[in-house]
């Protein structure tokens, strides 16, 4: 079967899986907290800044090459950890993996998916891959942390702001009865466990982790250890103290305390505080090439994309997810082009002017 050619934006895809996806699936996956304050000015925050650009600037050669954590890549826009991929492609994670590979970028893979770390990673096992962890219980949290290590991913991501899960309001989501979440034990893989906390168990959270789980964390792997979920200076500091090797600045996707601030307008304040002491990232409400130069112009080393793969998963399985990255990439490097940036060295805070705006 031929791939559907691709569509113009991000936007688009957004729209034809609105279309094409049952009315529930589609309000898990686009869905935010409470009255999705949040969730709106992720994207709202990226309009409010503008772009100065240079000119006269020689950009006929352009390079979008990075690392992260030291591990090299083709351009700075990778895969953010989302759950179940599986409802929006029959091949689920396998096609999101297969898409890092065939653009040389980094996946990060769910506590929450449908299939295993090790069917992941035999799919493409020479691609650069994350897991993001959620700790809820000592033993099998060491034990996914284990698998991953033996499955060859690179780091750990350690999500820190869901000590309970946000308010959504979307009514009757159950996960399908033909999906499973691959990693959690058979005493989970129950129905009634299927409509719990958005398709997840109730009780896979622990509200009384403190900062001191790093050490424990540290203790059980080697890995690089990513924190997903900081959006102040003070967090970011301790961040520093307690020895994570990276920060994602993140508000999961709008999902959980909602008016907390936009990723985009947090990510100052926590580059400022780490002093590039670590390495920082960002996700949240990034949509085009210009929102991924605005990012890497107020410090992020790279962006993470999630709900844009889900909605290209559902367009055409890999090769939606595919062209979705590919999108991205090249608004990128039209944007680097219009603002007189040969590589992503040239960008810097003289390229963005923030409009200031209150605090939520």
């Amino acid at each position: 079967m031929m791939s559907k050619p691709p569509l113009v934006c991000l936007d688009d895809y957004e729209e034809y899986a609105r279309n094409h996806l049952d009315k529930a699936t589609m309000a898990y996956y686009s869905t935010g907290a409470d009255e999705e304050i949040t969730l709106r000015e992720n994207r709202e925050a990226f309009q409010r800044i503008k772009l100065r650009p240079r000119v006269l600037r020689d950009v006929s050669h352009r390079t979008l090459s990075t690392s992260i954590l030291g591990c090299p890549l083709d351009f700075p826009i990778c895969i953010a950890p989302t759950a179940f991929h599986g409802m929006a492609c029959a091949e689920g994670e396998i096609a999101t993996i297969k898409a890092a590979n065939l653009m040389n970028t980094c996946m990060v893979m769910s506590t929450y998916s449908n299939r295993t770390l090790e069917e992941v990673s035999q799919a493409a096992p020479d691609t650069l891959r994350w897991f993001q962890l959620y700790v809820w219980n000592d033993k099998m949290s060491e034990t996914l942390v284990r698998r991953a290590e033996k499955a060859g991913f690179k780091a750990i991501v350690l999500t820190v702001d869901i000590p309970v899960v946000g308010k959504r309001r979307i009514g009757g989501f159950r996960l399908p009865s033909h999906l499973k979440l691959a990693h959690l034990p058979t005493e989970y893989q129950t129905d009634e466990v299927a409509k719990n906390d958005y398709g997840a168990p109730a009780d896979m959270k622990d509200n009384s982790l403190t900062w001191h789980c790093l050490t424990w964390l540290r203790s059980i792997t080697k890995l690089p250890i990513v924190l997903k979920g900081i959006l102040t200076a003070e967090d970011a500091l301790l961040a520093v103290q307690y020895k994570a090797d990276a920060i994602i600045v993140s508000n999961h996707g709008g999902r959980q305390l909602d008016t907390v601030q936009a990723t985009i307008d947090a990510l100052p304040e926590v580059v400022k505080a780490v002093n590039g002491r670590i390495e920082v990232y960002i996700d949240g409400g990034i949509r085009t090439g210009t929102d991924v130069f605005k990012a890497l112009a107020l410090g992020a080393k790279a962006v993470f994309i999630g709900r844009p793969i889900l909605y290209g998963l559902v367009y055409s399985g890999t090769e939606g997810a595919r062209q979705v990255l590919q999108i991205l990439k090249d608004e990128l490097s039209l944007a680097m082009a219009l603002s007189g940036c040969a590589s992503l060295m040239d960008i810097t805070t003289s390229h963005v002017l923030q409009q200031h705006t209150p605090r939520l």
